[in-house]
């Protein structure tokens, strides 16, 4: 049985990247043009419709997708239907009637379970419908290693003229609500290239950028880097502009000289954490709506156990773990993760 056989490859505690890559290179066969790619797949199943699966499944479905929908929220499921979008009780359903399955999920043991577990991606006989499983959530590389090597070990049900095998990609994505919404998200994607090259018209529909990033897991890596200089650069931003609130320097003044000086990032003059200063981000509706600050935690977790794992010194991550868990204990995890300049910076608001 596929699902057991899936259990026994992940309880494989490391492997080498190289030894999964190799495995995809043995498997496929695939031509090198893009545009033969253009129309390849038309029937997509979606798992997980929270706040940003939902509005993915949204612009699939506005892209010309055939979509079939999954979730363990009966309410959300029953709200697609009534859209008129296919929903099924399990993910094995939704792979039966899906050439590419996409998953947007909480966490690694969620994305474990949604494959492995019973009535998961993988069960059955060893042989799988979809061609093609792109997991966009943010998990650590190691998970994704693992459940990658396990799809690779499944055969296609339903052969096709340039696939032998199904491929796993690990697409997480960056840009949040808003750019979910509006269809502008950035995609980081690992695994096979042709197979990312087959993927990109769909995740096209989804985001307005995707950055190959290498081979599986790659893409996973990327996102919890990329979510750690975010939360290192939020920090410093925060800890700046009350500084300078207690040097006797306002906000707005402190932002126009880090902006146009060697200080200025992300944080400074796209998302600025002092409310008052700037409009339509978190910090000017009391944080709310955003990247909450328990997802950051979640993220930077993430980094220092993948950092533990190739024994890489990380100063900063435990130091931005250690304030985000602050942060979640004194009641703030729902809030943006910019809310650190007012709850833990002690920061004041522009007046």
């Amino acid at each position: 049985m596929a699902i057991r056989r899936a259990q026994a490859l992940l309880s494989i505690s490391k492997f080498k990247t190289s030894f999964v890559l190799g495995s995809y290179t043995r498997f496929l066969r695939f031509s090198s043009s893009s545009s033969q790619h253009s129309t390849q797949f038309q029937n997509v199943g979606f798992i997980g419709l929270g706040n940003m699966g939902s509005r993915m499944v949204n612009n699939l479905v506005k892209a010309g997708f055939n979509v079939t929908v999954h979730d363990i929220n009966r309410d959300v499921m029953k709200m697609f239907t009534e859209m008129g979008v296919s929903a099924r009780e399990t993910p094995y359903e939704v792979a039966q009637d899906s050439q590419v399955v996409i998953t947007m999920l909480p966490s690694s043991s969620h994305v474990m379970d949604v494959y492995t577990g019973t009535n998961g991606l993988l069960h059955g006989d060893n042989a799988i419908r979809p061609a093609l499983l792109i997991d966009s959530s943010t998990i650590d590389p190691q998970t994704t290693r693992k459940i990658s090597l396990a799809v690779s070990h499944c055969n296609l049900k339903d052969k096709r003229d340039n696939w032998e095998k199904p491929v796993m990609l690990d697409a997480p994505v960056s840009g949040g609500v808003l750019a979910a919404e509006a269809a502008t998200l950035t995609f980081m994607v690992g695994g096979p290239k042709d197979a990312y090259l087959a993927a990109r018209p769909i995740l096209e529909s989804m985001g307005r950028t995707s950055i190959y990033c290498g081979g599986s897991g790659n893409g996973s890596a990327a996102k919890i880097c990329n979510n750690l200089a975010m939360a290192v650069s939020m920090l410093g931003t925060s800890e700046a502009l009350a500084l300078g609130q207690s040097l006797g320097l306002s906000a707005t003044t402190l932002t126009d000289v880090l902006n146009t000086s060697s200080g200025r990032c992300w944080s400074s003059d796209k998302y600025n954490p002092v409310p008052g200063v700037m409009e339509g981000v978190p910090s000017s509706r009391d944080y709310d709506g955003g990247f909450a600050s328990k997802l950051m935690a979640k993220d930077l977790n993430l980094a220092a156990a993948s950092a533990e794992e190739v024994g890489h010194k990380s100063a900063l991550i435990s130091k931005a773990q250690e304030i985000y868990k602050k942060m979640c204990e004194d009641g703030h995890e729902t809030k943006d993760f910019s809310c650190v300049f007012r709850h833990f910076y002690n920061g004041k608001d522009e007046i």
